[in-house]
C-alpha cells in the first residue's frame, strides 16, 4: 500500500474517530448513576488514565506489526486465527458498525434541530413498533456518501478527516472557553459541594421518564457499580482510537508514527472530554446534567452560556463531530475486513483494491451493513452492551504485550512500552474491576456483547471446515 498519511494525518484520525457524539450526551447517564460532579469527573479521569494506558501499550504492537489490520493482525499474531477472527466478526456485526451507524443517527437527529419538518414528518414506513423515518434516510445518505468519498482514494478521505477534525477541536476549545468566560452564574461550587458523597437510586414514572425526587446517598459496593455503570458512558465516547492502526500500512514510519499518533491523540481528547465535563458543571445544576431533555446535556449548557442561539450551536458543532468521526471509522473499518480477507477469514472480493488503490469493496460491506443496522432500530442498545466486549478485547490486546514479553523476550522491539510492566498493568486491573462490577451489577451490559462474539464460534468452524473439505 501507498503510504500516503503522515504523523499529522495519523494524530487526526486517532481524534477525529474518538470525537463523535457522546461527549455531547454520555454526561447525563452518568450523573444520573452518580449524582455527584467529583465523581463524574474521576470517573473521566480513570477512563483517561485507562485510554491512554491502552494506547501507550499497543505501541509496542503497531511496531512489532505495521502494516494494515491493526488489533485484529495483533491478536491473530499472537493468539491465532481463531481469536482474531472472533475480534473481526465482533468488530464488522456490531462495533465499527453499529458505531458507524449510531453516529449517523445522531447526525441526523441534531440536523433535525435545524429542519424541525424531519422530526415532524410521518413515518415513511411503519409496522407496530417498527418504523423507518426521514432521520434514518438522512443516516444512511451520509454513511453511503463518506464511502463514496472514501473509494475515490485516501486523499480525498484523509482531506475530509484533517478539515473535520481541525473544526471540532477548535469548536470544542472554543465552547470550553466560553463556558466559563460568559455564564452569569457559576454552579462549579454546588456542583462539587457534594464532596466524595454520591447518589443515585433515581425513580421512574409509569412513563418511564426519571423523576428528579429520587436522589439517595449510595456508599461501598452500591458506589462501585454506579461507576462502573457511568463508566459504560466514558468508555463509549473514548473508544475507536485503535483505528489509526487498521490503516497501519498507508501510514508513513509505522513503527514510530502510529505509537506517537495514539498517544498524543488520546491524551488530547480526554483532556479536552474532561473539560467539557468541567464546563458542564460550571454551567448548569446537578438536576440539569442528570435530567436533561433526551440527555442532551450540552445543549442544557450551551442555552445557559449562548441563550437561545445554544440549541443551534450544539446541532451544527454535534453535525460536524459526527460527520469528521463517521469518516474516520468509515476509512480505518474496511482495512480490517480487506485483511481478515487476505486471511480467508472475510469475503474474498474484499480483498481487491480498486484503481484509487482503496479496498472500496470492503467499504462497500461495511457501509450497507451500517445502513441496515440504522434501519434496524436495535443498534442503540447493541453499543450500550458492546462496552463490555471492546474492553474485554482491549484487555487481551493489552495482555499481549505482556505475553510476547515471555514467549519472544528477544525480538527486536522498535519502541518498548513506556513504563512497563506498569502501564499494561494498571489498564489490565481497571478493565478488570470495570468488568467484573458490570457483571455483578449491570448484566444488560454484558451477556448480549458477549452472546454476539460467541455466534462468531459456529461461523468460523464453518469456514475452516469448508477450507479443510476444499483441500
Amino acid at each position: 500500500m501507498q503510504k500516503k498519511l503522515k504523523l499529522w494525518d495519523a494524530t487526526m484520525l486517532v481524534m477525529g474517530s474518538m470525537i463523535g457524539s457522546g461527549i455531547f450526551i454520555v454526561s447525563a447517564d452518568m450523573m444520573r448513576n452518580l449524582g455527584s460532579g467529583y465523581w463524574m469527573i474521576v470517573v473521566w479521569i480513570i477512563t483517561g488514565i485507562m485510554t491512554v494506558a491502552a494506547a501507550i501499550s499497543y505501541g509496542e504492537l503497531s511496531a512489532l506489526f505495521p502494516k494494515a489490520g491493526g488489533q485484529y493482525t495483533y491478536l491473530t499474531e499472537i493468539f491465532g486465527k481463531k481469536m482474531g477472527f472472533l475480534y473481526g466478526w465482533g468488530l464488522f456485526t456490531v462495533i465499527q458498525t453499529g458505531t458507524i451507524a449510531a453516529v449517523a443517527m445522531a447526525f441526523g437527529k441534531f440536523t433535525a434541530y435545524l429542519v424541525p419538518a424531519l422530526n415532524d414528518a410521518a413515518p415513511i414506513f411503519q409496522s407496530g413498533e417498527f418504523m423507518i423515518t426521514w432521520i434514518q434516510m438522512l443516516a444512511i445518505a451520509i454513511i453511503l456518501l463518506l464511502t463514496y468519498i472514501n473509494t475515490r482514494g485516501v486523499e480525498s478521505g484523509k482531506i475530509l478527516q484533517n478539515v473535520f477534525t481541525g473544526s471540532k477541536i477548535l469548536a470544542l476549545l472554543g465552547l470550553i472557553a466560553a463556558g466559563f468566560i460568559f455564564v452569569d452564574f457559576s454552579y462549579l461550587a454546588e456542583n462539587f459541594s457534594f464532596g466524595t458523597d454520591s447518589f443515585n437510586n433515581i425513580d421512574k414514572d409509569t412513563k418511564g421518564n426519571f423523576l428528579k425526587t429520587g436522589w439517595e446517598s449510595i456508599d461501598g459496593m452500591t458506589l462501585m457499580g454506579g461507576i462502573a455503570a457511568a463508566m459504560v458512558g466514558s468508555v463509549f465516547s473514548s473508544v475507536a482510537w485503535e483505528s489509526v492502526t487498521f490503516v497501519s500500512g498507508e501510514i508513513e514510519n509505522p513503527k514510530k508514527n502510529v505509537v506517537k499518533a495514539m498517544i498524543l491523540g488520546t491524551s488530547a481528547v480526554m483532556l479536552l472530554y474532561i473539560a467539557v465535563n468541567f464546563v458542564y458543571l460550571n454551567a448548569i445544576d446537578r438536576d440539569s446534567i442528570a435530567f436533561a431533555a433526551n440527555d442532551r446535556v450540552a445543549v442544557s449548557a450551551s442555552q445557559n452560556i449562548f441563550g437561545n442561539a445554544g440549541t443551534v450551536i450544539i446541532a451544527v458543532l454535534v453535525m460536524v463531530s459526527t460527520f469528521g468521526c463517521n469518516n474516520g471509522l468509515i476509512l480505518a473499518g474496511a482495512r480490517v475486513f480487506q485483511t481478515m480477507a487476505k486471511d480467508g477469514l472475510f469475503f474474498r472480493s474484499a480483498i481487491d483494491n480498486n484503481k484509487n488503490d482503496v479496498p472500496s469493496n470492503a467499504l462497500w460491506m461495511q457501509g450497507i451493513w451500517a445502513s441496515v443496522l440504522c434501519l434496524s432500530g436495535q443498534y442503540g442498545n447493541l453499543l450500550d452492551m458492546i462496552s463490555f466486549v471492546i474492553v474485554l478485547f482491549y484487555m487481551i490486546t493489552v495482555f499481549g504485550v505482556i505475553y510476547l514479553r515471555f514467549k519472544q523476550p528477544n525480538i527486536e522491539r522498535p519502541y518498548k512500552t513506556w513504563l512497563y510492566p506498569i502501564t499494561p498493568i494498571i489498564y489490565l486491573v481497571i478493565g478488570t474491576v470495570f468488568c467484573v462490577l458490570l457483571l455483578i451489577y449491570k448484566q444488560q451490559y454484558t451477556w448480549p456483547g458477549f452472546l454476539i462474539v460467541l455466534l462468531g464460534l459456529p461461523v468460523y468452524y464453518i469456514i475452516n471446515r469448508n477450507k479443510n473439505t476444499d483441500s
